[in-house]
């Protein structure tokens, strides 16, 4: 992909500024509502704090060479639920999360271990284009299912109902997508690479518009923005380990800390694990579009060791452990800005922004439907980036065939395995398949011939790449 501004330059200060909030708003939305699906008091203000300040040790770990937001992890939301669910408490359960969080960072930091003394070339066997790219498209395609549930959602009322139309609502969520799409093909220098800054805009003061319109006329249908949370404006973030500091005094004995400290590793562990998959999928959409493998500079290993020790940070202040977003790369994508200092001066927004009540206010005040208009554009981009990789595929050969169809079916089919506390994602699902697959079509077969020599007599077609 040809950018207009690359790792290492650096914008103006205006369209710094500018790139830096389209990050903040691209991440923000998954950021603050995967702590409000959890409940018990999570923060959104802390929950962006975490993800700034992960994000920014992420960066120092990478060698400020992998431009890309990191945002809650919705991969561990079965975990999180799981450490509320089995605590007596909520102020153990943040315990839980929290110490989950850093079981997952320990196992980032392992695999990073390993990867620095093994090197990355068995990655790249294990995981060919053949496999990561209909892992992205997969990744992408899980959540076009949210895209599409939100553009017919307004606000959630204090009572836990949607007053507003549904297709009034579509309308607003398709004005946000036709303006990100007008500004995106027409758009004339930087509104070009802001699409989504005067998109969400647009769609929000719509959205207002008519939620004003509706509480004039007394139109329930109409209100598609709450106002409510502007009652109880908090200034100030609840930080996770404020909390858990105080469900220390709630474990009985010692033995209730350890029995619930088993069930937190058995909850987020083999998660860690499988997020892995993730983790190297993420990076290699990243490395196509900023032309650089980033598994080789800085090294996968310290891509690992960012994602982990940032997913801690993250969790230590706001509960959630943080991952690379595709929104984020998305948004490199989209604007073709990949400047390192865009990251670093959207990370230090989402800073401030978090003890800004009024800013965090408005922020969890867009509705679902804004954000799923938003949406479209961006998982579309992810999926995009996916069938790009496939183009150095030879689709011409069964053997690639069979595993980009394992991957793609059980992907899009929501293929997942539950064992106890733990759920594996139909993303990690179809990518172990598609390994196990890519595994099993390039066996050799060998036996002894007449002469005592060793005589492959099967050699499966091993993918060769266009």
């Amino acid at each position: 992909m040809e950018l207009l501004y690359k790792v290492k330059d650096r914008p103006s200060p205006l369209k710094t500024v500018l790139f830096a909030v389209q990050q903040v708003l691209a991440i923000i939305a998954g950021t603050i509502t995967l702590p409000l699906i959890v409940g018990n008091g999570m923060s959104q203000s802390a929950a962006l704090f975490g993800a700034a300040v992960g994000t920014l040790i992420y960066l120092i770990c990478t060698k400020f060479k992998s431009p890309v937001f990191l945002g809650s992890s919705f991969t561990f939301l079965g975990s999180m639920s799981a450490a509320f669910a089995g605590a007596a408490t909520a102020s153990i359960g943040y315990i839980g999360v929290i110490i989950g969080a850093f079981l997952a960072g320990i196992v980032y930091l392992i695999l990073s271990i390993i990867v620095k003394f093994t090197g990355t070339n068995w990655v790249e066997k294990v995981m060919p284009p053949v496999i990561v790219g209909p892992t992205v498209v997969i990744i992408a395609l899980t959540l076009a299912p949210n895209a599409v549930v939100n553009l017919s959602l307004g606000a959630t009322l204090a009572d836990g109902s949607v007053s507003a139309n549904p297709y009034i609502c579509l309308a607003c969520g398709l004005i946000t997508l036709i303006v990100v799409a007008i500004c995106s093909v027409y758009g004339k220098k930087m509104v070009k690479l802001i699409p989504f800054v005067i998109g969400i805009g647009s769609g929000y003061l719509f959205a207002v518009i008519l939620t004003l319109i509706g509480m004039g006329s007394n139109t329930p249908e109409l209100m598609i923005v709450s106002f409510e949370p502007f009652k109880n404006i908090s200034w100030v973030p609840e930080f996770a380990f404020l909390k858990a500091i105080k469900g220390f005094g709630d474990f009985t004995s010692a033995n209730q800390f350890w029995s619930y400290f088993g069930l937190i590793a058995v909850s987020y562990v083999p998660i860690a694990f499988a997020v892995f998959s993730e983790h190297v999928a993420d990076h290699k959409n990243i490395s196509y579009i900023i032309n650089t493998n980033l598994l080789e500079d800085p090294g996968l290993s310290h891509t690992l060791l960012g994602d982990g020790l940032g997913s801690m940070v993250g969790a230590f202040f706001g509960g959630c452990p943080n991952t690379t977003y595709g929104e984020s790369v998305s948004c490199v994508a989209f604007s073709k800005n990949a400047s390192i200092i865009t990251i670093i001066v959207a990370s230090f927004f989402a800073i401030i922004i978090s003890f800004f009540g009024p800013f965090m206010t408005v922020a969890s005040t867009i509705p679902p439907c804004v954000v799923g208009g938003i949406s479209i554009a961006l998982y579309g981009f992810i999926a995009l980036s996916g069938f790009q990789m496939l183009k150095k595929v030879d689709l011409g050969n069964q053997k690639n065939i069979i595993v980009a169809s394992t991957i793609f079916i059980t992907g899009v089919g929501g293929l997942v395995v539950r064992i106890n506390h733990v759920e594996f994602s139909p993303i990690a699902c179809a990518f172990v398949a598609g390994i196990l697959m890519n595994l099993l079509v390039n066996i050799k077969f060998k036996k002894k011939n007449d002469s005592g020599e060793s005589e492959v007599i099967i050699k499966p077609n091993e993918g060769e790449q266009k």
